[in-house]
Parts: structure tokens; sequence; C-alpha cells
């Protein structure tokens, strides 16, 4: 490589191989004749000249890009697709100059707010296009949307207008000379980056459409971010010369990680690589390990396993023909193109030439001794507002504990006395809904740290449980009963037969009665994503993988509860907060900040805990000392500044992107108001937990004992049962869910993931009806 780039390009992982579309040169041609026609060649840019020319849309060569990105279409829906991608990068380099460069913010909104009139839903009429983006997109959105559903349309529109919309956030970041910090980065970049947009147009090039019935649930959604997040770290690899040292960006993950971490351009560069070859292997793990799953559990048709195949497929064939357009294309640097780990190819051969990285995720041992660990100073600039009414919500607590079987064996009751009552008053739940909720009533207040008791039981029950010894059909008939405690109707529920059930049917009554039907839907999809994420974790621990940094912190909110938590305090303001506030990027930017600071905070303090006495690689320390190859306090203070870096994050957002938000939805003064508490009550989130993990005894040095989890009946510790004797109605041989819990079970595998009610008695999965994700499962 030449000496005056800015790094050597990595060695990157590419398990897929690059396959060029045999209609890639009349592709070309139409891409040539269509820019002409849209008036996108020889427009003249803001400070002189052209924006393109002929020779520069050549030089760039889209063509060559769809050809290698969707090797398998026909003519026509390459040069459609071509299309689409000329267009959207005319857009990319037209903003640049008409507004990046001029830091016209003004000018940009007005701008981007017309972009979605040219793509209507329903294929009514656009207005007249006032410039050669707005024209091409009423010629694409013609030529495409009439062979999509309706599904696929508001999906696809989505994508759009946050990758058009979400450049004001680049925009605002160059404005203020402001580098975003790791998280908040990986999540915007998918947005402004638009990838997910490129997963959209995949389904219209293999002529499949992924089943609206299963679009939003986790493995689609893992799939398509992972491919995202691969296809954009491999362009900040290879575009950061471009875009950091001639165009002046800072929206790169190169530089997001250098001044992060403070380290140098070539470090940052080979950090990038890693997080970009974990991403691929997160790809492949949830497409061996969930789509199968999520196809039997779903009952998914052979039709819609065949779409979701081509769906995966195309996304692969898209990472490795994007690879290659980056090593030709004249806008990056890549004069290294055979800096690529070759062998084997294709879904599932990955493990015939797996980067050290993708072994290290599975190789790490458990109850790895940790010792006394000192937490670092935690920045947090809030102040701690106590709820008076804490000592009658301690009392009302251990009461209610008591009641639920939490904190006695019950022979009646399997699985209770996973607690003492010693540990739970040490544990002092109601300290931190005294926190979270300071001028609550006291039945509110009751209430809140009921939920906090119940999910940490939940959290420390599943593993003790279900965990070391993988038993995970059981854990899935367990998941599957907690979901018939929340009606939305308030109708009957099954008879609870354990604490957990017997903990959630009375805290859904007490809780969902107070919210209209719309409220109580949000309530209950929150309450469902925990309780989800419980055998996520499972799940990984089964494996022994040591998650993916960015599906780490995804997931970690779900199993944190944050997402519990928030609806309670959001349905509580929304009675006066307009919904477009809620869905508006800088509200829910403040809420992810503050989910992460807290759930960090847990992490730092349970991580002796969770690592040498329980065996578990759930997290945050965990994951960064595997990835930056670091022992236990570098990886905390790792942690540390991560956590600081949302806190700026959140008081940014508060100082500079919420003032716009209230006068462009012009809020009234109740709903300023009401924002304003909103605001507020996220702060005080933050300082009741982090107060909360510094007075508990749950993380105490001196209360830590080993822990055996090897199910019910194992030997003593805060996160494990009683023990029991063979006659004990709490030993394992006596643990059980109800018959219609169990039905079908059998030895853990995907067979376990089958809806527990089968119309059929035929054993024969569904999943396996079509033969390529049979052949998928087979690998």
């Amino acid at each position: 490589m030449a000496e005056n780039h800015p790094f050597v390009l990595p060695v990157f992982y590419l398990p897929y191989p690059a396959r060029l579309n045999p209609n890639v040169e009349g592709a070309r041609a139409h891409a040539r004749v269509w820019a002409k026609e849209m008036g996108m060649l020889d427009a003249p840019a803001e400070g002189g000249g052209v924006i393109w020319d002929e020779a520069e849309l050549d030089r760039h060569d889209y063509g060559l890009l769809c050809a290698y990105t969707h090797p398998d279409c026909d003519a026509p829906a390459l040069d459609l697709v071509t299309d689409w991608y000329v267009w959207v990068f005319f857009f990319d380099d037209h903003f640049l100059d008409a507004f990046k460069r001029t830091r016209d913010m003004k000018g940009a909104k007005a701008y981007l707010d017309r972009i979605p009139l040219f793509m209507p839903l329903d294929l009514s009429e656009p207005p007249e296009p006032e410039n050669p983006v707005e024209l091409g997109l009423i010629d694409l959105w013609r030529r495409t949307a009439p062979s999509m559903s309706m599904g696929w349309r508001k999906r696809f529109l989505e994508s759009t207008i946050n990758l058009l919309f979400e450049s004001m956030w680049e925009l605002t970041n160059i404005t203020t000379d402001r580098v975003a910090n790791p998280i908040e980065y990986i999540e915007m970049r998918r947005k402004v980056g638009g990838a997910p947009w490129s997963a959209g147009i995949v389904e219209y090039a293999v002529g499949a459409e992924v089943p609206d019935a299963v679009a939003y649930e986790r493995p689609l959604e893992v799939l398509r971010d992972t491919f995202s997040d691969g296809v954009h770290l491999r362009n900040d690899l290879f575009s950061y010369e471009r875009e950091v040292t001639d165009e002046g960006e800072n929206a790169n993950a190169v530089l997001v990680f250098e001044r992060f971490l403070g380290m140098g351009t070539q470090e940052a560069a080979n950090l990038v690589n890693d997080i970009l070859t974990s991403r691929l292997h997160q790809f492949e793990n949830t497409a061996l390990t969930e789509l199968p799953i999520l196809a039997a559990d779903r009952r998914l048709s052979p039709s819609e396993q065949h779409a979701i195949g081509l769906y995966a497929k195309g996304l692969q064939d898209w990472q490795a023909g994007g690879h290659e357009w980056h090593m030709r294309s004249s806008r990056y640097m890549n004069d290294a193109a055979d800096r690529v780990l070759g062998g084997p190819n294709g879904i599932g051969t990955g493990a015939a030439r797996i980067s050290l990285s993708g072994l290290k995720q599975h190789a790490r041992e458990p109850f790895r001794e940790v010792g006394p660990m000192t937490i670092p100073e935690i920045h947090l600039p809030y102040e701690l507002r106590l709820n008076p009414l804490l000592d009658q919500a301690r009392r009302h607590g251990e009461e209610w504990a008591s009641a639920m079987g939490f904190l006695a064996p019950d022979p009646a009751l399997p699985g209770s006395g996973l607690w003492d009552r010693e540990q739970f008053l040490g544990f002092d739940f109601a300290i931190c809904s005294a926190g979270i909720a300071p001028d609550a009533e006291q039945a509110e207040l009751d209430t809140s740290a009921d939920w906090l008791a119940w999910g940490t039981y939940g959290d420390d029950y599943y593993p003790a449980v279900f965990g070391r010894g993988r038993n995970l059909a059981p854990a899935i008939a367990q998941h599957r009963r907690l979901l018939e405690f929340l009606p939305l109707d308030l109708g009957p529920t099954p008879v609870p037969a354990n604490p957990i059930e017997m903990g959630l049917a009375d805290l859904w009554r007490r809780t969902a009665s107070q919210f209209e039907e719309r409220a109580r839907a949000e309530f209950k999809g929150a309450v469902t994503v925990m309780i989800e994420s419980w055998l996520w974790e499972l799940h990984s621990e089964n494996q022994n993988r040591v998650p993916d940094p960015v599906d780490y912190i995804e997931m970690r909110r779900r199993t944190f509860g944050s997402d519990l938590t928030m609806a309670l305090a959001r349905l509580k303001a929304g009675r006066e907060i307009p919904d477009a506030v809620f869905q508006s990027r800088p509200i829910r930017a403040m809420e992810t900040a503050a989910m992460d600071q807290s759930c960090l905070v847990n992490d730092l303090f349970s991580y002796r805990k969770e690592t040498e006495f329980e065996g578990q690689i759930a997290n945050a320390v965990t994951v960064v000392e595997e990835y930056l190859d670091c022992g236990p306090v570098e990886a905390m203070d790792v942690v540390n500044a991560l956590m600081t870096a949302r806190v700026e994050q959140f008081q940014f957002i508060a100082e500079n992107d919420l003032p716009p938000v209230v006068a462009e939805l012009e809020l009234d003064s109740d709903a300023r108001r009401a924002l304003d508490a909103y605001v507020v009550s996220l702060q005080d989130w933050n300082a009741a937990i982090l107060n909360w993990h510094r007075v508990t005894a749950r993380y105490d040095d001196d209360k830590l004992r080993p822990l055996m989890i090897a199910g019910p009946g194992a030997a003593g510790g805060p996160n494990a049962f009683p023990k029991s004797t063979p006659s004990d109605p709490l030993a394992p041989k006596e643990f059980r869910l109800p018959a219609t819990a169990t039905a079908g079970l059998r030895p853990p595998s995907w067979r376990d993931y089958l809806p527990t009610r089968r119309e059929s008695a035929d054993p024969a999965p569904v999943a396996t009806t079509n033969p390529t994700m049979a052949a998928i499962m087979r690998r």
C-alpha cells in the first residue's frame, strides 16, 4: 500500500463467494442513459462545476456494484436495481454538496421533508419534482412498488426515510464537530448508511419477500442488522481516506474508535475489522441456530421458508459482491485486493475457515476466578431523590415476595424458595423503586418494587432451572406458559404452577388494568421482550458463546427489563405527550442511552458474581475482555467509558436535539411540562439504579458463594435452590410444569421449539419440508 494512505487495509473475513451477473454491461449502459434522463449528469454544484459527469458515473461503476451484489436476477431487474443505486449515491453526493458543505440545516430539512411525497403507498400521483433526486424517485417507485406487497412498501419507505432523514444527524455532528460514541454510531450508521434499504432491494431482486408475520422477529432483524453492520463497517474501512481526510466527515467507525479508545488509525482499523468479522459470525450463527427454530415455531409454509432462504442467500451475495466492488471502485482506497481470507464459501462452511475471533467466542472457560474487584468511579450528574413512602414499600415487598413463594420452599409450588428472607431484605428492591418513582403514591411505588423483584427472580430462576442442564425444552414450555398470563382483555389465565407464574399473574392484573387497550398492548410487548430475552441468554450460555458486542448491547436492554420500565414511564407520561414525540429520533436515542448506562452499571457490579460464582458469560466486561484481549480491570475501564459517553450523549440530546422537536411539533405548555418531566424521570431511573447497586447486598463479596447450578436441588448460594433430598418435593425428579406445558417435549433440539399444542400427531417438523431450509439445518 502506498505510504500516503492513512492505514493498511486489514485482512477481511469473507465467507461467501462473489459472483458476477452476466448482464453487467447492459446495466452499465442503461445506468448512463437513465442518469442523463433524470438530470443527474452535469447537474451544477454549489461551488461551481458539476456534481457528476458521465466520466464520474463510469468511474463509480454502479452497474458493476449491482452485478456483483445481485448475481442471479435477470436483465430488467438488474437495470432497475442499478438505477436505485445510481439514485441513492447521487442523493448522497448532492446532499453533501448542497447542505453538508454549506451547513445549511434549514434548507436540508425542507429538502428532505419532500422525499416521502414521491413514494405514495397507495401509488397515487406524486407532486411535480423540483430536482433530479425527486424526478428519479418518481420513476423508480412507479417501476418497483406495483409488484411488491403493501408490507414491503411500508418497510422500504421506512428504511428510505431513515436513510435520507438521518443525514441530518450526520450534518448536526459535522456542524458541532462531534464524533459519536461507538454504541450510538453503530445504531445510527444502520440508518444513514442505507444497508437496511439495500436489504429491501434484495427482496425485490431475489423475487421473494420476507413474510410480514415474521419480518420484525429477532432472527430476521438480526440478519438485517448484521448484514447492515457488515456492509457499513467494510465501507468505513475503504472510505476512511475519502470521507475523513478529503471531505471532512466524521461519521466513520475507524475515526470513532480512534477518538473513543485513543488508539492509532491502524489499530482502530484493525478493531473495526474485528467487529465486522464478529458481525458476520453473528449472521451465520443466527441463520444456523435461530432461523430454523423460527420457521418451526411459527409454522411457516414451505413457500415462506423458501422466501426467507432466498433472502438470506441474497444478503450473503450482497456482502460478498459489495466487497468486490469496493476493491474496484474509484470512490475508495482499494489497492490491496488480495487481503481476503480464502477457503470454502457459503453458509455453514465458515467453520472450515473460521477466524480466531470466531473460535474465541466459544472457548472461554466458565467459573473463571476473579476475586474482589474495585468498581471505577462512575460519572452520573443526576441528583438522587427517594420517595418518602419507602419504608412501607419495603414491608409490602417482603409480604408480597413471601406470598408469591419467592422466599421459602413450598411443596405445592415447584421452584419456590429461590431466595430466603434475609437475602430478599438485603436486595432492597424498594429503595430502587423509591428512586425511580420519587413522587409516586404508595400503590404505584409498591407495584414498581414488585416488578423489580419479579424480574430479578425470573433472571435468577431461568439459569438456575434451565441453564447448566441445557434444559431448553422446558424453558420454552415455561416461556409459552408465561405468555398466557398476559391477556389483553384481562380474561382468565391458567392456574399458576410456580412463583414466576404466580407473580406475573398478580402483577399483570394490577398494572394492565390501569391502561386502555392500546397502552395495554404496548405494555404487554415490553413484558414479552424481557421474558423472550431470558431464552436468548440461555441460548448463548448453551453454546458457551461470548456474545457479539453489538448483539450483546442491544439484547442487554431487554434482559435488564429496560423496555418494561420505560413503558411504564412512557405510558404514564403519554397522556399528555403526543405519540410523535416518543417516535422521534431524539427521544428514542435518549431512552437507549439511559438504558445502556444502567445496564452497564449492572454489568460492572455483577461481574464477579456472574463470572466466578455463576459461570455466566453474558456480561459487558467479559465481552470487552474477549474482543479487546485485555484484563478485567482494563475492560471495566472501557465499560465505564461507554457509560460516560452515553450519559454525555443523553445530555447533548436534551440540550440540542429536543428543542427542535418541541418547536416542530408545536407542543403546548402542558405537553412541554410533561416532556420535561419524562426526561427527568429517565435521569431519576439512572440515579436510582446506580444508588441501588451501591447499597444492595446482592453483589457484596462476603455474600457471594460458589454456585453449582445444575438445576433444582443444587447446593446453596443466592441464585441456587435449597439443598434437597430424594424425598424432598423440590428434588429434580419432582420438578414439573403442568402436563399441558410439557406435552410432546423431547431431548433438547431445534424441534423443541415447535408449538406445544400440535394439531397433528406427525412428529415431522414443518421446517424440513423446504429443501433450502433443510439444507441450512443440515449444515
